[in-house]
């Protein structure tokens, strides 16, 4: 199992015209990956990937330089076995020595952003590797699923208030009992906001769950108005409602509303979201395994979650890749009790991978296939890297 070549592409694809969407990114007309591929000495693949953004579109180009030139040397010649270790190696760079030997963290100057998102698609690789080696599932390796299945919410909601009760009534329609709607800055006031989600919360009645997402653009001011305005709506939880920056003002926010509040989705490492908790800002934890530092430190985000009794709901907006990461986590942590399922245009969801991802009546099974259960579409890859 040792490692011979460590490879990133940058995938952009376009979305159907009939897909896209417009929120407060833009109109999404393209989809971005960065896919990591790690490879051993006998030929065994392992496939991860890091995120240049949260959303859709993102520049990959500083993503690839950074696993071909500054991971890849620490990596190659090393045993994929010893993922622990070589997480490790990564996060502290050139004081590797002393972080093994003290057992302590010696991070680099990048142990936020660029290079600990570089990080999770390697990491996510090394555990899709490792269970491919083992024929086992990485949900497996984490000490199996806890549950045989578990209800998914699907995850849109971009339609203006006179549209928003059909948009989210058609993913009912496919089985799902939760749903995910956006509000924030995209709706030019909270009223628009408060509107849309009364609108929704009408249209689909009182047994379907209904998350809202601001993707962190209200000011706290704003986004305890909203709160005030939808306090009967009954929403399973209010995700990013301000900036990820001012996690006081989440907390603030936290403390003004009944409504429970999630985040964590743009956090790098265990130690942004441990800050999360400290503030006690936070009701449910959404971790990236592409952004937060693979499933090595999304896991250790879990034990946080079942730690402090907060609810866990891995973000899995991206290819097939995450989703599977997250999906794994989810079912492999007690604290986890729903997944998100993008109804979203995602080419990198089911064009990037042979396999049919489905929820079919809103519900997911545990996963069952080697590693992370995919098989690349390389015909793809070919035609879509940068």
């Amino acid at each position: 199992m040792t490692i011979a070549k460590v490879e990133a592409y940058w995938l952009r694809c376009p979305i159907p015209q009939p897909k896209q969407h417009r929120s407060d990114y833009g109109l999404l007309t393209d989809f971005d990956m960065t896919l990591v591929v790690v490879t051993t000495e006998d030929g065994q693949r392992g496939f991860g990937e890091a995120k240049a953004a949260v959303g859709s579109s993102g520049v990959c180009a500083s993503i690839v330089t950074c696993v071909e030139h500054e991971l890849a040397p620490i990596l190659v010649g090393r045993d994929a076995r010893n993922i622990n270790e070589l997480w490790e190696r990564m996060y502290n760079g050139v004081r590797d020595h002393y972080a093994l030997a003290r057992g302590r963290v010696f991070p680099i100057l990048g142990n936020r952003g660029l290079t600990v998102a570089a990080m999770s698609g390697v990491d996510m690789a090394l555990w899709d590797l490792l269970g491919k080696s083992l024929d086992a599932p990485v949900v497996q390796l984490l000490g199996g699923a806890m549950r045989p299945s578990m209800p998914a919410y699907a995850s849109g909601g971009w339609a203006d208030a006179d549209g928003i009760g059909e948009q989210l009534q058609s993913y009912v329609n496919k089985g799902f009992r939760a749903v995910k709607m956006r509000v924030g800055v995209m709706d030019e006031t909270v009223a628009n906001s408060v509107a849309r989600v009364r609108a929704a919360r009408e249209a689909l009645g009182p047994d379907i769950k209904i998350m809202t997402d601001a993707h962190g653009t209200f000011s706290v001011p704003e986004a305890k108005q909203f709160c005030r305005g939808v306090e009967d709506c009954s929403l399973y939880w209010f995700e990013e409602p301000i900036s990820p920056d001012n996690k006081r003002g989440t907390a603030e926010v936290r403390a003004s509303t009944s409504i429970p509040i999630a985040a964590g989705e743009s956090e790098f490492t265990r130690f942004n979201v441990r800050e999360l908790i400290d503030h006690r800002a936070v009701d449910v934890l959404q971790p990236d395994a592409a952004i937060i530092g693979g499933i090595s430190e999304a896991r250790r985000v879990a034990a946080l979650a079942a730690t402090y009794q907060l609810e866990l709901a891995p973000h899995c907006w991206g290819s097939a890749f995450s989703f599977m990461a997250g999906v794994s986590l989810a079912f492999a942590s007690p604290a986890a009790v729903i997944i998100e399922f993008s109804s979203g245009g995602n080419p990198m969801m089911y064009d990037l991978v042979h396999e049919n991802i489905v929820a079919p009546d809103g519900q997911l099974l545990a996963p069952n296939k080697p590693g992370l259960g995919l098989s690349l579409n390389w015909d793809f890859v070919n035609e879509y890297k940068q």
